[in-house]
């Protein structure tokens, strides 16, 4: 354990710097979700979303989603240049840790959108968020996670296809029917039966509804269910991606 945690520090520690000196990504990063902030969240003000809580405490849980899942659904891009650099066959001749080469890279990302999430709920202050400190750090684990999740489930697609072109073509059909199915925009308590029916089937969904609770300080069921579908695809993903990082010692 103490030869995993100090490899994974390591690897962690070496995509962080690189992430520092990417400043342009950074800020690009966070552009999406602020310009929904923005240009998007004035619309809902006056608006029945048919839940808890006023507008701003809709839409900013759904905004630390979707920071989450298109953050870490384009984390494997990463791993595609490294491919084409060489960088990852280095790698795999170093006795590091095989499950360190995944949870350094994870760890990175689970800061990197923690320190976005930050900027945006500080910008939805700004534009009338109020929401109690502790419903925002739950908020933030949740989301976390989630993105822990997705990040290794990326990584692990980047894994084991060759080319950017076969990784952003799957990355982009999931990515799409989750976003729309998870009510990170409007809750889906507005949509028909059928659609909040087939909605159930998306995990990130339970995170938004838990994130959206936790915002209004509510930490009851919905949170629960929430919490538990996070630790679930957390779980599930990390058993699926670790496998062709081991191969890849083999």
């Amino acid at each position: 354990m103490s030869s995993l945690a100090g490899d994974t520090g390591l690897i962690f520690g070496r995509y962080l710097r690189e992430l520092v000196r990417s400043k342009l990504g950074l800020v690009f990063g966070l552009m999406q979700p602020l310009l929904f902030l923005v240009l998007f969240g004035p619309l809902l003000r006056d608006v029945p979303l048919g839940g808890r809580g006023d507008a701003w405490q809709t839409l900013v849980p759904g905004l630390l989603v979707q920071l989450g899942l298109f953050g870490a659904a384009f984390a494997g891009f990463g791993i595609l240049i490294e491919k084409q650099h060489g960088i990852l066959e280095r790698m795999r001749v170093t006795p590091v840790n095989r499950l360190a080469l995944l949870l350094g890279r994870v760890l990175k990302d689970v800061v990197l959108l923690l320190a976005q999430s930050v900027l945006l709920v500080l910008a939805g202050v700004a534009f009338g968020l109020r929401v109690p400190i502790l419903g925002v750090l739950f908020g933030f684990a949740l989301v976390g996670l989630m993105s822990a999740a997705l990040a290794a489930l990326s990584y692990a697609l980047a894994m084991r296809v060759a080319s950017p072109q076969e990784f952003a073509p799957v990355v982009n059909a999931v990515n799409l029917p989750v976003m729309l199915l998870s009510g990170i925009l409007l809750p889906m308590a507005l949509a028909p039966g059928w659609l909040d029916g087939l909605s159930h089937v998306v995990p990130p969904r339970y995170v938004v509804e838990a994130v959206r609770a936790a915002f209004v300080g509510d930490y009851g069921h919905t949170v629960v269910i929430g919490t538990l579908a996070a630790i679930t695809l957390v779980a599930a993903s990390m058993a699926l991606a670790i496998r062709p990082f081991r191969a890849a010692g083999d």
